[in-house]
């Protein structure tokens, strides 16, 4: 099972020609975090451009649009982009969740990577342990790497720290792993408020969220080859398709 699906009636890449399939992963890396809007948008200015110059609209006009869209970042902060969504795929894939399908690091707010989870051992305690210390890694990353961490991994609702603390919860409260009457199923319309409300409660979920960032950082120490490989080649390319995340990944331990 992945998180990812083809609803959009769309055909798949790997049904396109061999030549195609690759150019059209490393657009959509590119375009990861963008609305539909803005993509549309995109596509028309490179039409008009192939127009305007009668032609016919070429790769490297939709590659020049959406690298366009985005700002130019700093050196320094494309660099703890790189650290921080490589992090994440090292643990990932270490930890033998599933594939990563993409990376960029030049999106608008920051860094995104796409990930496939695998069946395996999914619903054990184990596996939730793991996927905390999946969403802890680029933060790992950068306290490794950087010997600090940027808000990279908080401030939104869909931040990494905002997502760990619901899998912390839910493993308190409603999965049955919890440290206290661990057979009730205890749901809470507003996690913040039982957090806020419940010290105990919350040492504990903040407990489990500290041992996924110590695992996270122990994963990334024993994989830095790759760790570093994947680093440089983000930063350079800014967005990597997943068959080019995956071949770093499996080359370094070659």
């Amino acid at each position: 099972m992945t998180t990812t699906s083809n609803a959009s009636g769309l055909q798949p890449t790997d049904a396109l020609a061999p030549e195609t399939a690759p150019l059209l992963r490393q657009l959509a890396t590119r375009a990861m975090g963008m609305t539909g809007a803005d993509i549309e948008r995109i596509v028309r200015q490179a039409r008009l451009t192939a127009r305007r110059e009668k032609r016919a609209l070429r790769y490297e006009d939709l590659e020049a649009g959406l690298r366009d869209y985005r700002p130019t970042l700093p050196y320094d902060t494309r660099w703890r982009y790189a650290i921080h969504e490589a992090g994440h795929a090292v643990v990932h894939h270490a930890l033998g969740l599933g594939d990563v399908t993409g990376l960029t690091v030049d999106a608008q707010d920051g860094g995104y990577n796409m990930l496939n989870f695998s069946g395996g051992s999914a619903g054990t305690l184990a596996w939730h342990e793991d996927m905390m210390a999946m969403l802890m890694a680029g933060r790992a990353a950068e306290l490794l790497l950087l010997t600090s961490a940027s808000t990279g991994s908080a401030g939104a609702d869909h931040s990494d720290l905002a997502k760990a603390t619901d899998l912390g919860l839910a493993m308190e409260a409603k999965l049955g792993f919890g440290g206290v009457h661990p057979l009730l199923y205890l749901s809470h319309t507003s996690p913040a408020q039982a957090l806020t409300s419940d010290r105990d409660l919350a040492d504990r979920v903040h407990a489990r969220i500290e041992t996924g960032l110590e695992l996270a950082m122990e994963v990334i120490k024993l994989n830095r080859p790759p760790m570093d490989a994947l680093v440089r080649a983000l930063f350079g390319a800014q967005a990597l398709d997943g068959p080019a995340v995956m071949a770093i990944l499996r080359r370094s331990y070659d």
